[in-house]
């Protein structure tokens, strides 16, 4: 599958103002900085789709992109573990993505984004944990593939998927990318086809 245009849609900050369509939707969430906006950008081969920043937690409203005419939509959701917000930021933050991940019927897959240079983190298990217990369908994107070479990137991968053994049998689907060198793009837009196409024939 290739991406031929994508559109920025909107921000929204209550999915109440989400857009309504009835298409599949794919959303990228992750702690802040962990490069989601990159990714996107990467994948629709836009550089200046998603804005990009170096300052951690600069996403703070759902934002919709339209691909392929309204076929189906990329949402770049806020990052979560943002300590430096106040108390009152970080809880509206948490109401908001909980309620769309929870509440939005369009909801295809969720993209739990990675970085694959560190060990796993309580946050992100956590949050892996009550997507499951919310029956909702998710995968894992390890990301920035470029800052390791490759066998400390296997070693690092490896060691992140077996401690996600001790609670997921089988594991999530999962891939490994850069939006450097583009690495995973192929393999992450043909799982979304794979998946549209499932959708289509239902």
């Amino acid at each position: 599958m290739d991406i031929k245009q994508a559109t920025y849609l909107k921000s929204s900050a209550l999915i109440s103002q989400c857009p309504e369509h009835h298409c599949p939707e794919y959303a990228f969430i992750g702690r802040s900085n962990v490069g989601k906006s990159s990714l996107i950008n990467m994948l629709t081969g836009n550089r200046k789709l998603a804005k990009t920043s170096a300052t951690p937690g600069k996403t703070l409203l759902i934002n919709h992109f339209e691909i392929n005419g309204g076929k189906w939509y990329l949402v770049d959701l806020p990052g979560y573990g943002f300590a430096k917000r106040s108390k009152t930021e970080r809880t509206k933050l948490e109401q908001m993505i909980s309620g769309y991940i929870l509440q939005r019927e369009t909801l295809t897959n969720l993209f739990v984004l990675i970085d694959c240079r560190h060990a796993p983190q309580q946050i992100d298990l956590e949050f892996m944990q009550w997507l499951g217990e919310s029956g909702i369908p998710f995968s894992i994107v390890f990301t920035k593939a470029d800052k390791l070479s490759r066998q400390a990137l296997q070693k690092s991968i490896d060691a992140y998927l077996n401690r996600l053994a001790q609670d997921w049998d089988p594991l999530p689907p999962h891939f490994i990318t850069s939006a450097e060198t583009r690495q995973g793009r192929d393999e992450l837009l043909a799982y979304i086809d794979s998946i549209n196409k499932e959708i289509s024939q239902s």
